[in-house]
């Protein structure tokens, strides 16, 4: 089977899918079929394009097996919302041309419209090509909870396009059951949609001693670190966090560690310092080979998001952090997919997003008991290889890619 996979993000991107597509991919080869992946310059989450990767209009490479197609984007600040849509469609025409004379049996979409609506068209559609679309977000629902969509004839020209590309799919890849009524709200039949939960490296992400290289490095063996590594952008709530450590700062012991980046660091930075933290560092997005070491530093992880975004999002980092045997805290809406994974898997403890309070009170019931923490952290690893391995993924998703060109046969 010769599989054409169309995403924005692919390693050494920093972004939560680039680790997702690109075990996918090589999981696919492992399984005998020839891949070719047509993705972005590394650009995430600033916007601004690695500076190795600006120079050529095109690189052409194979990696572990897969063909691996990156198309040039131009740098922009994606806090300004016109210049990330520009990066969208810059992305999109780069892609549809690059496409063009290739020769493959089946395309793999990676919604949303936004970003493959052109290649998705050109190279599936037009051509004839089974299409399978990888649903992470429902749109227009993220963008009218995150605020960027307002208008109503905005709302309405999103859902079109989006539905565009969801009934012009064989088959439609989602990642929890909670995706079903929206998708139904947009004209797609249940018979269309296949659950296949996202995924981690529990290869490369593994238990590791709390007291590590990259603690030692950094000063964090002798302090209780509260974690938070991933995008800081819109959506994380991540003031909700700064308020609870303002409420701890009179504990030695705590330190809240944020690492990464996104349009939301520098004034998440400037809001610590005007509150006079000092029990709250920043670092940047660390080398993925080192996420085992970073993990592990941690005595908790926290996930959170802003009120009303979590009804249908299990943020990739999460996994992430079950496979590296520590607690976490989740900070989200009651009964949401994340809310209920924590519970079912007795792998942490919930807050609502609203209360730094209890965001509070949750650390500090998990810094008194260490059994606890030991025996969250281990239902979390073991969550982790049973549900979420590459493994398992590759397999479902060959099996949804034959099933899309039976379709068409």
């Amino acid at each position: 089977m010769r599989i054409l996979l169309i995403g924005t993000m692919y390693e050494p991107d920093l972004g939560p899918a680039a680790p997702l597509f690109t075990m996918l991919c090589k999981g696919l080869v492992r399984l005998g079929h020839q891949v070719t992946v047509i993705t972005a310059v590394p650009h995430y989450p600033t916007g601004q394009v690695q500076k190795e990767f600006r120079s050529k209009w095109v690189w052409s490479s194979v990696e572990d097996g897969v063909n691996v197609v990156r198309v040039k984007l131009p740098s922009v600040n994606r806090a300004k919302l016109v210049q990330r849509f520009f990066q969208f469609l810059c992305f999109q025409v780069g892609t549809a041309l690059s496409g063009l004379n290739l020769k493959y049996d089946v395309v793999l979409a990676a919604n949303s419209f936004l970003t493959v609506l052109l290649p998705f068209a050109l190279l599936g559609v037009l051509k004839h090509k089974p299409i399978v679309y990888s649903v992470q977000d429902l749109y227009p629902d993220v963008g009218i909870k995150l605020g960027v969509f307002k208008k109503k004839f905005v709302i309405n020209a999103v859902a079109r396009l989006e539905r565009y590309c969801l009934l012009h799919s064989a088959i439609i890849q989602i990642i929890s059951d909670s995706f079903r009524p929206g998708l139904r709200a947009l004209g797609v039949s249940d018979e269309k949609m296949a659950l296949v939960y996202n995924w981690v490296d529990t290869d490369l992400i593994r238990p590791a001693s709390r007291v590590n290289a990259f603690a030692q490095e950094n000063n964090l063996v002798d302090r209780f670190i509260v974690l938070y590594a991933g995008n800081i952008g819109l959506s994380q709530n991540l003031e909700q966090v700064l308020a609870a450590a303002e409420q701890l700062a009179h504990h030695d012991k705590f330190l809240f560690l944020f690492i990464g980046d996104g349009v939301g660091r520098k004034p998440l930075m400037a809001e610590s310092k005007k509150r006079q933290l000092t029990n709250v560092k920043f670092m940047p997005f660390q080398p993925r080979e080192r996420l085992s070491e970073v993990l592990a530093c941690a005595d908790i992880s926290l996930v959170t998001l802003r009120q009303g975004l979590a009804t249908n999002s299990v943020p990739s980092k999460t996994l992430s952090i079950l496979a590296s045997g520590r607690p976490i805290v989740v900070s989200v809406d009651e009964g949401s997919d994340l809310w209920n994974l924590v519970k079912e898997a007795d792998v942490g403890l919930c807050v609502r997003p609203d209360s730094s309070i209890d965001l509070v009170q949750a650390i500090l019931r998990l810094e008194q008991d260490k059994c606890l923490r030991e025996s969250l952290g281990q239902n979390g690893r073991m969550w982790a290889e049973t549900h979420h391995s590459p493994q398992v993924a590759a397999k479902k998703f060959e099996d949804l890619l034959l099933k899309a060109i039976a379709s068409k046969q």
